[in-house]
């Protein structure tokens, strides 16, 4: 099994609706909604994009961060960061949902990380 994803910011606008002053410096959350590619239903996914310059001032705000869930790119470019995107989320395989969802969680943040029925 394979997913099935659309991309979209986190608030679900086109990621074509961001836009930063300079290219080069730029940190947006995204969301990922994926499902099985031979069946109904999607799940979120998030993770952050971001540039080098952005994550530099993270850092010197912050002396040190640990994070998962983040693509680093050159520049903000939405066209660029849908076919990376698109290309990570939809090459993973899964024998069954679950699985499947687990692998993408490396890739983002999943809804579902960490849920245990009660």
């Amino acid at each position: 099994m394979r997913a099935r994803i659309s991309v979209w910011t986190i608030d679900s606008d086109e990621l074509e609706s961001i836009t930063p002053i300079e290219p080069t410096y730029a940190g947006q959350w995204i969301r990922v909604m994926a499902g099985p590619d031979d069946g109904p239903g999607e799940e979120n996914f998030d993770l952050l994009v971001c540039t080098p310059a952005w994550l530099a001032d993270e850092v010197s705000n912050h002396v040190a961060i640990v994070r998962r869930h983040h693509l680093i790119v050159e520049e903000w470019n939405a066209t660029r960061v849908r076919e990376v995107v698109t290309d990570l989320f939809t090459r993973e395989e899964g024998k069954d949902w679950d699985e499947l969802g687990l692998r993408l969680s490396r890739l983002g943040h999943w809804e579902f990380e960490d849920y245990q029925e009660l």
